[in-house]
């Protein structure tokens, strides 16, 4: 009753004087009362004379989103947020959409920035759990996998692939040793001796041959016809030489 008596008090006010900031006062009251279509009315006519007034602003949005008039709620919820990024009661209003919208990361960051500002507000921190949970994937502890840190380290390293093979350096060719050679065996000795055995000489290359390097001869001119005439009966006569020599020793 005391209610409807307020009501009455500021709808007469506002009528009295149509400029009167009281409209924002009349606005919220008839929101608390659930006639939420008289609240937007009022905001209406408020708001074309004083469109600055941000707590009517509020109003309006909250009770759009009671009318299930979520966007122009928005449009409102907004334009406060524009001008007073603090203002709990637009941020709870917007993240209330945001969330009925099905956009919970967006929501989850309204209801964060709200409950920093409001802090001992049970209800709205079991909003942001609730909320948490269903965005963000749970973190494992020691507790939920029932594991500790050291058996999570060991069932990691059983699991873990083995490391791969070290390569090993290629063998070194092998030397061939030279043959042994088995000492002699005396006829008349009744204990036969151990073999005496001989370590191979070493194998040392040997040196590359030089070779000198030598002019070329000249070559000779081509004899001309007289000259090979001479040389011809010059071998004859030795030879007619060698041959009374031959003779004679016979």
């Amino acid at each position: 009753m005391a209610d409807n008596q307020r009501i009455e008090d500021l709808r007469r006010r506002v009528q009295k004087d149509p400029a009167s900031i009281a409209f924002a006062q009349l606005a919220e009251e008839y929101r608390r009362a659930a006639q939420y279509q008289e609240a937007v009315d009022v905001c209406h006519a408020g708001l074309q004379i004083h469109p600055g007034y941000l707590s009517a602003r509020v109003t309006l949005g909250r009770a759009l989103i009671e009318l299930g008039q979520r966007d122009e709620a928005q449009h409102e919820l907004e334009l406060v947020l524009a001008s007073a990024p603090e203002n709990l009661a637009a941020l709870r209003g917007l993240a209330e959409i945001l969330h009925h919208r099905g956009e919970l990361p967006e929501a989850l960051a309204r209801y964060r920035a709200a409950l920093a500002l409001a802090r001992n507000d049970p209800d709205l921190e079991q909003t942001v759990n609730d909320l948490a949970k269903l965005v963000e994937p749970p973190v494992p502890t020691a507790s939920s996998t029932g594991l500790s840190f050291e058996q999570m380290q060991d069932e990691f390293l059983r699991n873990a692939p083995p490391p791969p093979p070290r390569r090993q350096p290629p063998p070194a060719p092998a030397v061939a040793a030279a043959p042994v050679a088995a000492a002699p065996v005396a006829a008349s000795a009744s204990v036969i001796a151990p073999e005496r055995v001989v370590a191979p000489a070493p194998v040392v290359a040997p040196a590359p041959a030089v070779v000198p390097v030598t002019e070329p001869e000249p070559v000779p001119a081509e004899p001309d016809r007289r000259s090979l005439a001479v040389l011809a009966a010059l071998e004859q006569f030795l030879g007619a030489i060698h041959v009374a020599r031959s003779e004679r020793r016979a």
